[in-house]
This record gives C-alpha cells, sequence and structure tokens, in this order.
C-alpha cells in the first residue's frame, strides 16, 4: 500500500514512518519540516492548510490511502483550530476526491469527548463534549470526514488518541496511555479494516483501568496488546490526580485552559 503521511515528522509520525516502511508500505512524508535524521522515505516539504500544497503532493505519485496526523497539538484561539485540524483535513479530503484515492485515517483525540464526566465507560456514541478549542477543531474534522464518507463514498477512520508516550507518567494515563506499538496497531487496523464507511474509535492501549470503550476498535481489528497497569507501581501519587480524574479529558477540562473564542493579543 502506498500511503501519504501528513506529520511525517512528528513524535507520531516517527513512529508509523518507521513502522509502516518496515512493514512493507511504500511512505510518502509530507510535512512542514525536513526528514528527521534517519529517515529514508519520499518526503515533500508543505503546509496542509494550503490546497495547492496538497495537490501537488497527490499529483506527484499514485496513493493508496493518506494518514493524517499534522496538527497543532495543543490548544490555540477558536481560528487558529479550526484551521490546523478542520482546513487541513478539508485540503486533504477534497486531493483525495480528486485522484480517487479512498482510505483516510485521522488522528482525533479524546478531547472530542474531554468534558464528559468521568463515571461510566464512554463509548464512540457519546455526545461530543470537547473541553477546549483544541477538542472542537478534532470533532469539527470529524464531521468533515463523515460529509465526505456519505458524499463521496470515502472510508474514513478516525482515531481518538489518548496518550501516546513511551509509557506511562501520571495516574490519568492508567486509562488513557496508548504506546507505540499499539498506536502502530491502530493505524495499521484503520488502514486495513474492510470497508469501515465513517467510524470512530478510541485509540488507547489495553488498559486495565480504560475510560474508553475499546470494542469499536476491536470491530474494526485493532486488538491493542499493551497496559499501562504494568507501570502503575512506578507512578507517583500527586494533588493534581483528583483533578484530572474528575473528566475525562484531564487537565483540558480545567479553568486553566479556559480562554476567549477570538483571543487575540
Amino acid at each position: 500500500m502506498k500511503i501519504l503521511i501528513s506529520g511525517a515528522a512528528g513524535t507520531i509520525g516517527r513512529v508509523v514512518v518507521e513502522s509502516l516502511s518496515a512493514a512493507g508500505h511504500e511512505v510518502v512524508g509530507f510535512d512542514l519540516a525536513s526528514p528527521p535524521d534517519g529517515v529514508d522515505v519520499p518526503w515533500h516539504l508543505g503546509d496542509c492548510t494550503d490546497p495547492d500544497a496538497v495537490e501537488a503532493v497527490f499529483a506527484a505519485q499514485p496513493l493508496d490511502a493518506v494518514v493524517h496526523l499534522a496538527g497543532h497539538p495543543d490548544e490555540l484561539d477558536l481560528p487558529g483550530s479550526l484551521t490546523s485540524h478542520v482546513v487541513t483535513t478539508a485540503a486533504l479530503l477534497d486531493a483525495m476526491v480528486t485522484h480517487r484515492v479512498t482510505r483516510f485515517v485521522y488522528a482525533s483525540s479524546n478531547h472530542a469527548v474531554g468534558r464528559t464526566p468521568r463515571a461510566d465507560l464512554v463509548g464512540v456514541d457519546t455526545r461530543p463534549r470537547p473541553d477546549t478549542f483544541y477538542g472542537v477543531g478534532k470533532v469539527a474534522a470529524e464531521a468533515v470526514m463523515s460529509l465526505y464518507a456519505d458524499r463521496h463514498g470515502l472510508d474514513a477512520v478516525a482515531c481518538r488518541i489518548g496518550s501516546f508516550l513511551p509509557e506511562p507518567l501520571t495516574r490519568r494515563h492508567l486509562a488513557t496511555w496508548l504506546s507505540p506499538a499499539d498506536c502502530v496497531r491502530m493505524v495499521v487496523a484503520a488502514l486495513e479494516t474492510p470497508a469501515p464507511g465513517f467510524a470512530v474509535l478510541y485509540g488507547i492501549s489495553a488498559n486495565r483501568d480504560a475510560w474508553w470503550d475499546l470494542e469499536p476498535g476491536r470491530t474494526l481489528g485493532y486488538e491493542p496488546q499493551d497496559d499501562a497497569a504494568a507501570y502503575e507501581d512506578q507512578l507517583p501519587r500527586r494533588v493534581e490526580d483528583e483533578i484530572e480524574g474528575a473528566y475525562v479529558g484531564g487537565p483540558f477540562a480545567t479553568e486553566q485552559f479556559h480562554r476567549p473564542a477570538l483571543d487575540t493579543p
């Protein structure tokens, strides 16, 4: 499979590029940054918000799928978040329609439902409850994916990623951790599952204390193998743990992230 990976120089992007390449896929990188040392795949420098730059990447070679990992990983004002997550998604989807590429895998986020109070297991049918403008951007990007799946027959899988880290660092991560190896398993499942249409899964490892339901992902072929509980004895207890456990979005759901939508200097 020939796969375009946007955000290929990022933290997740590097892991996915290396693993998919090692598995025999033809990987094409697309990023604002140059390829990291040791990465030897075709590479395009450009901005996913620029439809001309995106079109040029698609015109350069045939593609079978897109894995969209690009985007600002933290909070911005509302216009910034919409540009980073929604405009980039739309630009890639438009190019996919033009060039008849039918499989799209998106790095969405648990923050799409981050204001959900911590109580029962959260499923993919839970209403969107973003905790930040970052979360709003992810919800809106998922909506654009749903539109293109219905309008153009694309297969589009939104992976609501938890906490992607080499290992858990806080007690919240007992629920939210996504190991690098499971992240690759998640992306491969989203690329290979037959005819998903528009689908959502939660991108976490097989954590004993998970806050999100893994069954929708398993239905799509995602079988995580790692468990944050293996690190439980190493994790400190902090005064922040109770606050970070009140909502599934953790610290993103606290007042420190409150800001006006049109927050100008």
